[in-house]
Parts: C-alpha cells; sequence; structure tokens
C-alpha cells in the first residue's frame, strides 16, 4: 500500500472524528472533584464550572467510536470513498477497507441476532411505543439519589409513580404517590402491595433500586449491619416480586428492573456484605429470566439488569479514589442522570437487557478469569481495596448508629 494511500485511510478516519466536541458536556455540567490528599481523593463534588476536558473519557471516545469507525454504515462509505478516487476492485486499499466493513456488519449481526432471541423475536414483530400514560411504576428507595431522580423524570412523562421508601420523596409532581415501607420486611411489604393494588392499580412496571452500604471490615460489621445490608439490597427484591409479580403474569406483559452494581461481579476489601448482597441480584434476575421463559410462559415480561459503577450519589460521597488522570479516563464516575436515561430507554425499548455503565464496567466479569497475579494488579491500580478506609455512612443510618457526623450530612444529589 502506498503512503499516500494511507494518508488518505488516515484522513478520512481522523475527518468522522471531528464532531466529537458536541458530545462534550458544558461547563457546569460536569462537577469537578476536590482532593483530601494527594493520593486519593473523596467522590463528593459541586457544581462549580470545569474544564471541557474533564468530560473526555473513554466512555466519550467509545461513543464516538461507535457511530464512527465502528459503525457498519460509516464502514459501508470507505471502500466506496476509495473506489470513486480511483481505486480498483483488485487494489490493496479496497480490498482492506472492505473487509473492515464486512467484519464490523458481521459483528453487528450478532449483536442484532443475540438481541432478537433474548427478547423472543420481539423485535421484528414487536410492541408498538410504550404509552407511558397507562404505566404505573412500583419504585423502592425513590426518596433519593436515583430513584429519586427517576421518580421525578417518569412522573414528568405523565408515569403514575408508587414510591415505597422508609423517608417519604420531597416532590411536586402530582403523579407520584409515597407509601411508607421497609421493603426489607415481608410483613409491610405485603400490607403496602394491597394497599396499592386497591389505591392505585395493578403495577405494570417494577423497580427494585434500594440499596444501603456499611463499609466496615467484616469483623467490624455488627449482626444489625449484614441483616440490614441483605435486607435492603437482596431480600426487599424477593418480597417485591412477590407482591407485584402476580398482577404482571395476570397481563402477560411487564417489565422488572433489577437496579444491582459492578461490585456484584467482583469482590472488593470493606465492602464484603455489599458485594455479596449485589452478587445475588445478578442471579436472581438470571433465574428468573429463565422462570418467565419456561415456567411462566411470559417472555414478554421483560427484565433489565443495571450494574453501574461508582455513582455520585450521597450513598457514596465519602469513598476515595486515585487522582491519576489514568484512573478518571478509564474509570470515570457517573452521575445518577446516565442510569435515569438508561432505564428509561430500556423501559421505552420494551427489550429485556444488561446495562453496564460506564464502559469499564463491561469488563469486569472477565476479571475473575485472570491470572491472580493480574487480578491484583487491577485491584492496585483502580484502588478499590482503599477507596472505603475513610469512608463514613450518610445514608439509611439505623437509629443504634446515631447522628451523622460534624461536617457531613444526608444531601440530595
Amino acid at each position: 500500500m502506498t503512503r499516500p494511500k494511507l494518508l488518505q485511510i488516515f484522513g478520512f478516519i481522523s475527518l468522522s472524528l471531528l464532531p466529537f466536541p458536541s458530545f462534550i458536556t458544558s461547563p457546569g455540567e460536569a462537577a469537578p472533584f476536590f482532593s483530601k490528599d494527594q493520593n486519593m481523593e473523596p467522590s463528593h463534588y459541586n457544581a462549580e464550572g470545569s474544564p471541557i476536558f474533564d468530560s473526555f473519557d473513554v466512555d466519550l471516545l467509545v461513543k464516538v467510536l461507535a457511530n464512527t469507525a465502528f459503525s457498519p454504515f460509516f464502514c459501508f462509505f470507505i471502500p466506496v470513498f476509495f473506489f470513486f478516487h480511483g481505486a480498483k476492485f483488485t487494489d490493496q486499499v479496497f480490498i482492506l477497507s472492505s473487509a473492515y466493513f464486512v467484519f464490523v456488519s458481521i459483528f453487528w449481526f450478532v449483536r442484532w441476532c443475540s438481541k432478537l432471541y433474548r427478547n423472543q423475536h420481539g423485535l421484528i414483530f414487536g410492541p408498538g411505543p410504550l404509552d407511558w400514560s397507562e404505566q404505573i411504576v412500583i419504585l423502592t428507595g425513590g426518596a433519593s439519589g436515583i430513584g429519586e431522580l427517576l421518580a421525578n423524570t417518569l412522573a414528568v412523562r405523565s408515569v403514575t409513580v408508587v414510591v415505597l421508601d422508609v423517608k417519604p420523596i420531597v416532590t411536586e409532581n402530582y403523579n407520584i404517590t409515597y407509601y411508607k415501607c421497609d421493603v426489607s420486611k415481608w410483613e409491610e411489604v405485603e400490607a403496602v402491595s394491597k394497599r396499592v393494588i386497591e389505591e392505585i392499580g395493578e403495577p405494570t412496571i417494577l423497580v427494585n433500586n434500594a440499596g444501603v452500604v456499611q463499609g466496615k471490615l467484616i469483623v467490624d460489621l455488627s449482626a444489625e449491619d449484614v441483616q440490614q445490608t441483605f435486607g435492603v439490597n437482596t431480600l426487599s427484591h424477593f418480597w417485591i416480586l412477590k407482591a407485584f409479580l402476580p398482577s404482571l403474569l395476570k397481563k402477560k406483559s411487564g417489565h422488572v428492573v433489577t437496579v444491582s452494581s459492578a461490585l456484584g461481579l467482583t469482590g472488593v476489601a470493606q465492602m464484603t456484605d455489599y458485594c455479596a448482597s449485589k452478587a445475588a441480584l445478578v442471579n436472581l434476575h438470571e433465574s428468573l429470566r429463565y422462570e418467565l421463559d419456561k415456567r411462566y410462559e411470559c417472555p414478554k415480561i421483560r427484565t433489565t439488569l443495571v450494574c453501574p459503577g461508582h455513582v455520585m450519589t450521597p450513598m457514596f460521597q465519602t469513598v476515595e479514589f486515585p487522582r491519576i488522570p489514568f484512573f478518571k479516563f478509564f474509570c470515570p464516575s457517573i452521575q445518577p442522570v446516565a442510569i435515569v436515561k438508561r432505564i428509561i430507554a430500556a423501559l421505552d425499548d420494551q427489550q429485556s437487557q444488561t446495562v453496564f455503565l460506564p464502559f469499564y464496567t463491561n469488563f469486569i466479569p472477565l476479571v475473575g478469569h485472570l491470572p491472580s497475579f493480574l487480578r491484583d494488579i487491577v485491584q492496585w491500580v483502580s484502588g478499590a481495596d482503599y477507596a472505603m478506609r475513610n469512608f463514613t455512612k450518610t445514608s439509611s443510618r439505623r437509629p443504634d448508629e446515631g447522628p451523622l457526623p460534624s461536617g457531613l450530612h444526608e444531601k440530595k444529589v
């Protein structure tokens, strides 16, 4: 291949990346970090503006590439471009660009077939657009964080939202109804479910979002800590499904959203209870999918598993991360709005799927297959085993845990 031909290839691909600044958020949308020491930084943030490239990370790069260099539509025009610039069918540049187009097309075709099979051919003769005004959503943990934002966003779409939490949600939306309920206790969930069905109606969407983190070493965990973690993070999913899934089975349609965590796919120090409780949700989601498909014969009840990395919510405001640029680029923290957008997109698509955010979380399931020394290197680079060393529990505190230390508060997102 001649040098001018190579320059043409790189020039063509480079031109395709020029629009990428349009994806970058404007100053003020991305919140800067501030640090306590030189090596680690807390995860809380403020609302001040930040340089534009603070929002530049691997997720943005992947998004740009997915719509350009790795898009079948874009790749189709590469050999066409060279053909109209005088390349022959036998020229190496035309053959290589055509082969690249075929490779990218096969990759996307396989992904499409997987999605088609997972949704039981629903993508060909699937339902029409989701009528949001007809939906009744049961949302746990809706008083703060991701749940609060999701509840208010759905309410704007004229969705009837039922929030189950121990604390009331602060909202001005008339179509959000709050029921006080400790979702870790079956008796309360059972009683509230009867009231909801009688007063609001039978739900069509279940979003199990409630969560809590203790942030203690395993020996320091009290019996109450462990019971609260598994009660809120794991058992609540069983109780919500037991109480409300029959309504979905009756209609043979609906959607169940399970909010787990990337830490449900791996383990880190000082989060043994949290990781174990979230890992249980991954298997709960998979087992539920098979029960709906094979035993209940209700494949049109969709299931979505959400496995986010670090989300900047009050629950994790005192977590510390390495402040090196490498970490910020490859393992960025994400705002709750990113999770909410993906959940709403999954509901709107009416497809069963697994959501990994940000991009690096797609590779976490592979970490367990690495040689031990490589896995330890990954843990060391991420700083995961020391991220909780100065952690203070700021949300879902029990009366026996006392008030928050001075200087901290259970803030809103």
